[in-house]
């Protein structure tokens, strides 16, 4: 059976997902959900091979669902938007369904899905980076308490490298994301995120001065006092941006 995750905010879309589905007897749908957050929570209980995942959505867009997955679902994006769909993002999605579409043209991606399992996927969080169009506008996490939070990057103050994840730091908040910094650095506003150090990165509308620490070492100060290292191409960053 093709176990599969239904995502999509309009009732009616899920319902016709659904009627489409019921025709296909190795299709089994684990579960429907009608914002990212039940998505993430969805894949991580049911672990399907399949996910049929809208992209615009209140609380967490789609890319910002794959992000947050620890597992790595067949992902089929069905979406009225034609923009999303990338030259890119045919080597690494199975298919792009745009809204309105035939019972056919479901029917077509599922012969593709069965031929795929079984075969290595890509991982999600890969497909994530390769499909974002525009510079991250917000960053979604997992806390350790399971739940999820969302992060505007305007309220970002800087990230630190944590070996193979990153701290967030905002508003005094110290949040913790399993990504690496240069992946994060990859994906944020070049004009307003600056890595000034091998381990850091930082909002430059957060800093109050730049003083000389040692030969060829500065500091950056912080509006609300943080002192963070600035190397020296770091510094070099700095000053195109200042």
């Amino acid at each position: 059976m093709i176990r599969t995750v239904i995502v999509d905010d309009e009732s009616l879309g899920r319902a016709l997902l659904r009627e489409y589905l019921g025709a296909e007897e190795d299709v089994e749908i684990v579960a429907e959900c009608a914002n990212g957050f039940e998505a993430v929570k969805a894949v991580a209980e049911h672990d399907p091979d399949l996910l049929l995942l809208d992209i615009q959505m209140p609380k967490l867009d789609g890319f910002e669902v794959l992000e947050l997955l620890d597992r790595s679902p067949i992902v089929v994006f069905v979406t009225a938007h034609d923009e999303y769909a990338l030259r890119a993002f045919e080597v690494h999605a199975l298919d792009y369904l745009l809204k309105p579409f035939s019972e056919e043209r479901l029917r077509a991606v599922l012969e593709r899905v069965r031929r795929q399992l079984g075969h290595e996927r890509t991982p999600v969080a890969g497909l994530a980076a390769t499909l974002r169009q525009k510079p991250l506008q917000r960053i979604a996490l997992r806390k350790d308490d399971g739940s999820i939070q969302v992060v505007p990057v305007a309220r970002v103050d800087y990230i630190e490298a944590a070996d193979d994840a990153v701290v967030i730091v905002t508003a005094g908040q110290k949040l913790r994301k399993q990504q690496t910094l240069g992946d994060l650095e990859r994906e944020l506003e070049a004009d307003r995120f600056v890595r000034i150090h091998r381990s850091y990165i930082l909002n430059i509308e957060r800093i109050e001065k730049v003083e000389l620490y040692a030969k060829d070492s500065r500091v950056a100060i912080l509006r609300d006092g943080t002192r963070l290292p600035v190397s020296r191409s770091g510094y070099a960053r700095l000053k195109e941006l200042l």
